[in-house]
């Protein structure tokens, strides 16, 4: 598998993106919050290069891309990646994006729907009031199933300090990618029945978004597919593989 990697200057970012593969559609992988490339996607890249041209960046204050003075908003991120594709020469590519890249596929559809083929949000909701409960309450974070591990926190922790421009704040990030959430109102009735791309909702059945806030999304999303990984948290989605691979090939053209 050819791999090429570089760096884009967009918006006042000197942003990380990596090529694998030459041949077919091209496909932009979008990572979660405090996550890189590879600890989101690293089991699905092989396979998903054989069939097409995979994109994959690392967000600003993520990974290898430095971060600058400015929020992490979904309309800010969308904008990089779209500059990103004018900068590869490419008009349209289908997206797949877990957690906060879930919810900036979903403002590239809102927002930008002639540069998307289809989108793949994972683990992403389009309201506020589509977290569970669990993440509103502190209190809960010890016992419940439905957040990261000690082992996750540690290998976000290792990648950001052995990849990182500013290793010295990982502590900073979450606070970073948390201010962007409670900043965010979601997308009106109006925004998402006017999405035309082709739409794969992908939730865990113990994500961080309720599979009841998923059937709002498939209903108020014309023609969406929706799919509910079986025993899988928020942390597991985008690692089910063998869940994930079968679905993304059919519904990938």
């Amino acid at each position: 598998m050819n791999t090429t990697t570089g760096y884009v200057d967009v918006n006042g970012l000197h942003m990380y993106y990596e090529i694998h593969g030459e041949q077919g559609t091209p496909l932009v992988l979008l990572h979660g919050g405090v996550m890189t490339i590879d600890l989101t996607f690293a089991e699905l890249i092989p396979a998903l290069s054989r069939k097409h041209r995979v994109i994959a960046v690392e967000f600003q204050a993520h990974g290898r891309t430095a971060d600058i003075e400015r929020d992490l908003s979904y309309p800010d991120l969308a904008a990089d990646v779209i500059a990103l594709l004018d900068h590869l020469g490419i008009d349209r590519a289908h997206v797949l994006g877990h957690s906060m890249g879930g919810g900036v596929a979903l403002e590239l559809a809102v927002a930008h729907p002639g540069r998307v083929r289809s989108i793949v949000p994972v683990s992403a909701s389009v309201r506020p009031d589509g977290a569970h409960p669990d993440l509103a309450d502190p209190s809960t974070y010890a016992t419940s199933t439905r957040m990261p591990t000690a082992e996750d926190f540690a290998a976000m922790g290792e990648a950001y300090a052995r990849l990182s421009p500013h290793p010295d704040r990982f502590e900073q990030l979450p606070m970073r990618t948390m201010a962007t959430v409670e900043a965010w109102e979601g997308w009106s009735d109006a925004q998402l029945a006017a999405i035309t791309a082709p739409v794969l909702i992908v939730l865990g059945d113990h994500d961080f978004t309720t599979t009841a806030h998923a059937a709002v999304m498939q209903e108020l999303i014309p023609g969406s597919r929706l799919a509910i990984l079986p025993g899988t948290t928020h942390m597991q989605a985008p690692h089910r593989a063998e869940l994930l691979l079968p679905m993304l090939d059919a519904f990938l053209d």
